[in-house]
């Protein structure tokens, strides 16, 4: 668990520093800027995570596969998973690139925002389906129980990225738009180290490369219940982004970094999900139910401990991490007192996610679709409560009015995460999501 968990966990650390970068040296060139970034990537990681799937079913089947003895059968899995990367991306880029503006606009928020938003998504458009290639070979890697790869090339596109950022962005004055092509630059790099990886790995047991119609296929109807979670989990975060960007440039930039703090926060907690799905997907492809359950309790009290150690390191660092994103002292007051919330919640995102997890390893994709539906459900009349008493939280225009803004739309998202972690462990607690063999049937 160790070996799989620790290189996963650096690695999705690694990730979300795209976004933080992009959002420190960006917030330094003004809030309006800060605020269009806010938009743009909730925009651009609603284009990509809603495939998610590409990597987190393609580790689950690969892992089966393993876990059954056939190795050439998980790496032909992860082919058809990548051909289907590569069809979806191009397909999502065009979309978002030519609706760039429109979507922007949903938000609501202000003008200057707006144009530097639609900046930078036209431009991330064109990384869209690097992006979706690296997270398909990411899913073939940890199904084949591979996690220090993915390791080295995020930890390598992330530096390439720090550095194009910083050089187009100040040193040539690009602004927003510098950092867009810094980090498609980076994503394209490191899906092109993926795929070589992948090709090697094709070549030592002699699976063909070419696109299999009918697999792929499958595989894009294997993935359908991950998307539909996806999707809803993306329609919460959405609108959470656009009751943010209703209250006011202050609390949207202020929301857009504590949220890439959060983003930061669970992609550290999910390494742990990693571990769950590729260890579950191979100890039930073995038809090794036990040793699937022992597993599943031990990473859920790490998951919780974790939580409770990121909790507690926020609170710490609390008052330094506003004044690296932005000069603005409301902002900067806005992100303090957000960040107590997302701290307090960091045990419940531990259990969550591991769960979460787990129940992706062993296929259980149809029943976390119908739950993370339910909980959407749940989660829009308590955030469109804060929408409707914005006006009240910020009349006057004061400081406390935005922290308050923006702490009340962090309760509200805890609570999302905690109906979401009920129906977990009422599904974890039993054995129905526990089926064994080389496929889920």
């Amino acid at each position: 668990m160790l070996r799989l968990a620790v290189p996963a966990f650096l690695a999705l650390v690694a990730e979300p520093m795209f976004l933080l970068a992009d959002a420190a040296i960006v917030g330094r060139l003004g809030v309006a800027p800060l605020a269009g970034l806010g938009v743009a990537s909730a925009i651009l990681l609603t284009a990509a995570n809603v495939f998610v799937f590409l990597a987190y079913g393609t580790t689950a089947v690969v892992a089966r596969q393993l876990g059954a003895g056939s190795r050439a059968g998980a790496i032909a899995a992860g082919i058809d998973g990548t051909w289907l990367a590569i069809i979806l991306g191009a397909l999502t880029a065009v979309v978002v690139a030519v609706l760039a503006g429109p979507l922007c606009r949903v938000f609501g928020a202000s003008e200057a925002a707006l144009e530097q938003a639609v900046t930078y998504l036209r431009i991330s458009a064109l990384g869209i389906p690097a992006m979706l290639i690296v997270l398909a070979t990411t899913g073939v890697l940890r199904g084949l129980q591979d996690t220090r790869t993915p390791l080295v090339a995020a930890v390598g596109g992330f530096g390439l990225n720090i550095v194009l950022n910083l050089w187009f962005v100040h040193g040539l004055g690009w602004g927003i738009g510098g950092s867009a092509w810094g980090t498609v630059i980076a994503q394209t790099a490191m899906a092109a180290a993926l795929v070589g990886v992948l090709v090697r790995y094709a070549a030592r047991t002699a699976v063909p490369l070419h696109a299999h119609p009918g697999r792929v296929l499958a595989a894009a109807r294997g993935g359908v219940p991950l998307l539909v979670r996806t999707l809803a989990l993306r329609a919460v975060l959405l609108v959470t982004t656009w009751v943010a960007a209703g209250l006011g440039d202050v609390p949207l930039a202020a929301y857009q970094v504590t949220a890439t703090i959060w983003t930061f926060l669970v992609f550290a907690l999910d390494a742990l999900a990693i571990a769950a799905q590729a260890i579950t997907g191979k100890a039930l492809g073995a038809g090794e139910r036990h040793r699937a359950r022992v597993a599943t309790a031990l990473m859920l009290r790490w998951g919780v401990a974790a939580g409770i150690a990121l909790g507690v390191l926020v609170l710490l660092l609390r008052p330094v991490l506003g004044p690296l994103f932005t000069p603005d002292a409301q902002v900067q007051a806005a992100i303090a007192g957000g960040l107590v919330v997302v701290a307090l919640g960091q045990p419940l995102s531990g259990f969550v996610f591991v769960v979460d997890g787990v129940l992706i390893g062993a296929g259980d994709g149809v029943w976390l679709a119908r739950a993370m539906l339910g909980t959407l459900v749940a989660y829009l009349p308590v955030v469109l409560g804060v929408h409707l008493a914005g006006d009240w939280l910020l009349a006057g225009g004061t400081t406390q009015g935005m922290v308050d803004a923006v702490v009340w739309l962090w309760i509200a998202f805890t609570v999302f995460m905690s109906v979401r972690a009920v129906l977990m462990w009422m599904r974890v607690r039993t054995d129905r999501w526990m089926v064994v063999g080389a496929a889920r049937t």
